[in-house]
């Protein structure tokens, strides 16, 4: 008998489309390359992980991260994108005291809108959370029918932040800068009293409606405008604001939830002109020339 080696070509594996012949070994299993057993379906295609996969059989569903403590992966990515965003937004404020009158301090955020970074960060962190408090998702249309911006500065953020969130813009104005039937409402604030209105078709029946402004300080101008959206027939769901002045305890006039994405001011602080608690704070500490000495204690 020749001892003549056989090639793939002249004799294919046992499984092999090829190989047409019965299996002349028991041990021969067809390969799940071609046609596995009925009883043994392919390990190459077996049914999704429900921890890798989405429902649809897709990767990219949850993924469990037990560093997280069990929370979602991108769950967790999210909240900490948003906590390094709440910073850079932090440090892009700017605070003038007896402004606009004595006793106040003005926190400026005109210092974020001037920068393409701050402004894209601001916009970013608003929607990361909106997607957490409202369950929605980020890059789809939410359930929110329509953003309310308060005059003025609610103006700068909240067209853009309805537009992310695939809803319509509804500003709320002071009296007589709108055309039309306008519903209206006064309210007084921590400067004085004063009047806002909207026009009466601005917002349908039963649609979810959030409202939006830069700044929780007393809380009387956000609590008009919600008692104006019910006025419409609106469902009010939330407020977002940017900052809360804390001890001025403005939520506590807001029958709606209330989120905000950085908090400050616990008590009044007196600062220097234009300057942030945290450059106030440096430039309280000793100066040292190169060698380490206090600058005050130099002839």
């Amino acid at each position: 008998m020749s001892a003549q080696p056989v090639s793939a070509d002249q004799h294919p594996p046992h499984g092999h489309p090829a190989n047409t012949a019965p299996s002349t070994q028991k041990s021969d299993k067809p390969s799940t390359a071609s046609h596995p057993p009925a009883g043994k379906p392919d390990p190459t295609e077996t049914a999704p992980h429900p921890k890798l996969h989405g429902p649809d059989g897709k990767t990219g569903g949850r993924i469990e991260d037990a560093a997280q403590g069990g929370l979602p992966a991108a769950s967790a990515a999210s909240a900490s994108e948003l906590a390094s965003l709440k910073m850079s937004l932090r440090n892009g404020l700017r605070q003038f005291p007896d402004f606009p009158s004595p006793g106040i301090l003005f926190e400026d955020i005109m210092p974020i809108f001037a920068s393409h970074t701050l402004h894209t960060s601001l916009i970013r962190a608003l929607e990361l959370q909106i997607a957490d408090v409202f369950h929605t998702a980020i890059g789809e249309k939410s359930e929110i029918d329509v953003v309310v911006g308060l005059e003025s500065r609610g103006f700068l953020f909240g067209p853009t932040l309805a537009l992310r969130l695939g809803a319509g813009f509804v500003p709320v104005r002071k009296r007589g800068k709108l055309p039309g039937d306008c519903a209206t409402e006064t309210f007084k604030k921590e400067y004085g009293e004063d009047v806002f209105q909207v026009q009466s078709d601005a917002i349908q029946k039963g649609q979810k409606v959030i409202v939006v402004d830069d700044i929780i300080a007393t809380g009387g101008s956000a609590a008009a405008a919600g008692n104006l959206v019910r006025k419409l027939g609106g469902n009010l769901v939330g407020y977002v604001f940017m900052m809360e002045l804390d001890f001025l305890k403005g939520r506590e006039k807001l029958d709606a939830p209330v989120h905000t994405l950085l908090s400050g001011q616990e008590e009044k602080l007196d600062l220097p002109l234009g300057r942030t608690k945290e450059s106030a704070q440096e430039a309280a500490k000793p100066v040292t020339d190169a060698g380490g000495s206090l600058a005050g204690e130099k002839p």
